[in-house]
């Protein structure tokens, strides 16, 4: 992934419409990466409740995501049945995207992020907890239902405490 630069900026003697042009490339751009942030904001959060239709609707349908332990799955409705099945087992968690970068060209885009999660098996005991951290690198697409998740890779750098459903 590159890193983005702003549009260099007109030159002072630049006509009117010039700048107005470059504002609204500016705008869109800056519009396009709150987009994305709100997408996987709303979708993570869904993660949490364990609300399926919400969080699948955040992925294109031929989406692809790649876990470390578990391979390539490939299509929205896999995709959403390996997760599903892989948290079924914790009936608490939070997963947090930290440090989110996006690089936007037209109607698609790449960013990376971090994720911190955490995973309770029993709420009655929740000092006992999995938590996992790693690197995020996102594809996405714009559609005509706005930005989705064209593609997922997430590596797991680190765990502390015991997957106790050897989920991941």
């Amino acid at each position: 992934m590159t890193h983005d630069t702003l549009p260099t900026r007109p030159s002072p003697d630049a006509g009117t419409a010039t700048k107005i042009d470059h504002i609204a490339r500016r705008l869109r751009e800056l519009e396009d990466k709150e987009a994305l942030r709100g997408l996987l904001t709303r979708g993570w959060r869904a993660l949490d409740i364990k609300d399926w239709d919400t969080w699948s609707s955040c992925w294109a349908e031929d989406a692809e995501f790649e876990f470390g332990p578990w391979g390539v799955t490939r299509g929205r409705a896999a995709i959403r049945e390996a997760v599903i099945a892989a948290e079924a087992a914790y009936p608490a968690m939070q997963h947090h995207i930290l440090n989110m970068h996006f690089v936007i060209d037209g109607d698609r885009a790449t960013g990376i992020g971090y994720m911190w999660f955490v995973a309770v098996d029993d709420t009655a005991e929740p000092g006992r907890h999995y938590d996992m951290g790693g690197p995020y690198e996102w594809t996405f697409t714009r559609t005509g239902e706005g930005w989705r998740m064209q593609r997922q890779a997430l590596s797991v750098a680190w765990t502390s405490g015991a997957d106790t459903s050897s989920s991941f």
